[in-house]
């Protein structure tokens, strides 16, 4: 049982038909295709409404069941559309939009702080990335002011795919140890930010992102707190 996942065709899409496949052992539901981002790679699932025919059931949050097979999880209490109901999605798009901004912004971070990054989390108003950082930086300002200067150049934010055995032969794409490339049927999908010479990134990333990086908008780091010898956690808030 498979979801076709269609966050990743167009992740600005708020709404779209679907049937549901089956339920899950947990309680979710498992529709054949999916408008919620599953929780991954730091990136929380989605939420939001299924509606059909008689019914309604809010989805608390979205989860990866087996092979390929996704769940929206309802709210306490619902009631579950039988398997092979049509159902309409209906995306919370403002908490889907803020993890956009804050999941570009990081991808950034991690160029304005080229270092190998052990771990990171996304919310809908703040993120943040933990560094391979022995000691802090010693002008937080100058890296806010950098990081502000790459969203405002509103670089435009892509997508290639590339394979397997291409991304073991180009080790130095991954810049997270604590998360696994997304792979899935031998190919990896890469997010590059910037075209040509003005490109300033590309690694392995399965979440979604904002079609450009003045949509981002305003940002300011928080505190860098150290989280053991080698490593320091940063955070990024939207200021707005």
């Amino acid at each position: 049982m498979r979801t076709e996942p269609l966050f990743m065709v167009d992740a600005y899409r708020r709404q779209a038909a679907a049937r549901v496949s089956g339920l899950s052992a947990e309680g979710g539901v498992i529709l054949d295709q999916s408008l919620f981002y599953p929780t991954g790679g730091g990136q929380p699932g989605d939420s939001g409404r299924l509606i059909w025919d008689g019914g309604d059931m809010i989805v608390t949050t979205t989860v990866k069941v087996g092979e390929g097979a996704i769940s929206v999880v309802p709210g306490e209490g619902a009631e579950l559309p039988d398997v092979g109901t049509e159902v309409m999605q209906h995306l919370d798009w403002e908490r889907r939009h803020a993890h956009m901004r804050v999941h570009t912004a990081l991808h950034l971070l991690s160029v304005v702080v080229p270092l190998e990054v052990s771990g990171g989390a996304i919310a809908a108003d703040k993120g943040r990335l933990d560094f391979n950082m022995p000691e802090a930086p010693e002008d937080k300002e100058a890296l806010e002011q950098a990081l502000q200067a790459l969203i405002d150049r509103d670089l435009p934010v892509t997508e290639d795919w590339i394979t397997d055995a291409e991304l073991d032969a180009n080790p130095a794409l991954v810049k997270t140890m604590s998360v696994s490339p997304p792979r899935g049927g031998g190919w990896v999908r890469l997010v590059r930010i910037g075209q040509g010479d003005a490109q300033v990134d590309l690694q392995p990333c399965g979440g979604t992102h904002v079609a450009r990086t003045g949509e981002i908008g305003r940002v300011r780091l928080g505190k860098i707190e150290k989280k053991g010898r080698q490593n320091r956690r940063v955070y990024l808030h939207l200021d707005g």
